[in-house]
């Protein structure tokens, strides 16, 4: 006889692993919103699910117990349960105090692609760097979604549209010694905000880049990346017109740095000035201080849209306004 599923004191289910009640559970509308917001942005906190929902399912008590049981039951229509909780989000401090994060398992992917939906994940790196990116796109995402103007262009549309992949050889010259280089640039994530007005709309593009100070800002080799290298790859794809090529587009693409603490991003400022003496417009920045070393999942960032970001040598610059 197999040993009866193991519960806290409590008789909770463990958050760690699935035991199945036996319970039927069937996609739902509101269950396919949130797989195809993890299949396009990538695992998320309980809060970023709760919030793409909010406008359509008011009781957050009765979300999280879809959402329990999303994980948990794998007597389903597609052969097994439709989330998982990643292991690294128990590897924190605390963590059986910190929210809940998802992920969409083999059954929900299957369940978006038999309801219609042409979803593509695409994750690489390590698991926080990845996750820090998924929080970051899907933040301003649900910062867009605040604002009737504002459309949000996913990652999948773009790169479906071009019939291409993240991936560019940009060809760079080391600075000290004149060579040129064809170095492949792959930004950790690609998006679109359409800005809708009265006589129009407007289209604006990102590449995104989430620094957790795990590169150095300058490298005395040129073939190992740095921030410095960075910015010469990112000369070539945004002012020679690399990524109208690479993505087909018209409409101006700006760079986005996301990184951890505020001293991090003043060096990355002042890298940026020695390299642009009269100022760049198209590399911004802002801190998200939860992705430090003391990693704890955070709520939707809201700074996102509250503040400007900051641009080397020029005034903040407002990414939601057109």
């Amino acid at each position: 006889m197999p040993a009866k599923p193991i519960r806290d004191a409590l008789g909770r289910r463990s958050r760690l692993k699935p035991i199945s009640t036996g319970k039927r559970v069937t996609p739902q509308p509101r269950d396919l919103l949130w797989f195809e917001k993890l299949a396009e942005h990538g695992p998320l906190p309980t809060s970023f699910l709760l919030e793409f929902s909010r406008h359509t399912h008011k009781s957050q008590k009765r979300a999280r117990e879809r959402l329990t049981d999303l994980f948990n039951e794998d007597n389903t229509p597609h052969g097994g349960a439709y989330l998982t909780r990643p292991h690294q989000q128990f590897r924190t401090i605390d963590s059986r105090y910190n929210q809940l994060v998802y992920d969409l398992a083999p059954a929900g992917l299957a369940a978006l692609k038999k309801a219609g939906f042409d979803v593509h994940p695409s994750r690489s790196g390590p698991w926080l760097h990845s996750f820090m990116v998924s929080c970051i796109t899907a933040s301003v995402e649900l910062a867009g979604l605040e604002r009737d103007s504002l459309r949000y262009l996913p990652q999948s549309a773009i790169l479906a549209r071009a019939d291409a992949n993240l991936r560019w050889p940009a060809d760079v010259c080391d600075p000290d010694t004149g060579a040129y280089y064809t170095k492949d640039l792959l930004p950790d994530a690609v998006f679109g905000l359409e800005y809708v007005a009265e006589q129009g709309s407007r289209f604006r593009f990102f590449a995104l880049e989430a620094d957790r100070a795990t590169e150095p800002l300058t490298s005395g080799s040129f073939h190992r990346k740095s921030y410095v290298r960075h910015l010469l790859q990112y000369e070539d794809y945004i002012e020679y017109g690399g990524y109208r090529e690479h993505l087909n587009l018209t409409a101006p693409m700006l760079v986005l740095n996301v990184t951890t603490n505020l001293a991090r991003m003043q060096r990355m400022l002042q890298a940026t000035a020695e390299q642009y003496p009269d100022g760049n417009s198209y590399q911004l920045f802002q801190v998200w201080r939860d992705f430090a070393p003391s990693f704890r999942p955070p709520e939707p960032n809201r700074r996102f849209i509250e503040e400007g970001w900051a641009r080397s040598g020029l005034e903040p610059f407002d990414i939601f306004k057109p």
